[in-house]
């Protein structure tokens, strides 16, 4: 079971996550409710999926997708997410600067997958605003609880960025007050 930080708050998540069939296939789009799918199925089947009766639409990247592939269908979606295939692959972080600075997306923008505590931070620089955490396998509910409470505090790590990012696009040296003469 993972859990969701969104907008730095604990929440339950409404979103039902499609994957591909273990034979690669397509996977069944249930009829209703929010559902998050792979780009490959967004390619081939968009406007059939918009055509649902009931829920919103999401489409999730991998880390080595082309996030302009979703450029004229921004307003047609709900939520972004991009998938970390292990804690070291940083392509989605340039994923996100790229939809939120290039493409202007405004709408959620969620990390899953390998997605740690140590991470928070600079995800969020980089205009990430819900994170699923990789809660690993058998942790009892209690302790899932008390581990994304903690992971919360990722966010007061740093007081203050030297760097544009697009959480805060001047860098220190600009955002300074001038000194009186």
């Amino acid at each position: 079971m993972a859990t969701l930080i969104k907008n730095a708050n604990i929440t339950i998540d409404s979103w039902q996550r499609l994957d591909w069939a273990a034979d690669g296939g397509l996977p069944t789009v249930p009829a209703t409710g929010d559902v998050l799918i792979p780009l490959g199925l967004w390619r081939g089947l968009a406007e059939e999926l918009l055509e649902r009766k009931s829920g919103r639409i999401g489409v999730w990247l991998d880390s080595h997708e082309d996030p302009a592939e979703l450029a004229d269908s921004l307003d047609r979606i709900a939520l972004i997410a991009v998938r970390f295939p292990q804690f070291t692959d940083g392509r989605g972080y340039s994923i996100a600067r790229l939809l939120r600075e290039r493409q202007g997306w405004k709408g959620e923008l969620r990390a899953f997958g390998d997605v740690q505590r140590d991470q928070l931070h600079y995800l969020a620089r980089c205009g990430f605003d819900a994170f699923e955490l990789n809660d690993g396998i058998d942790v009892p509910q209690e302790d899932l609880l008390r581990s994304a409470q903690a992971a919360l505090s990722a966010f007061r790590d740093f007081s203050d960025s030297y760097q544009a990012a697009v959480d805060q696009p001047l860098p220190l040296y600009r955002r300074r007050v001038p000194e009186a003469a």
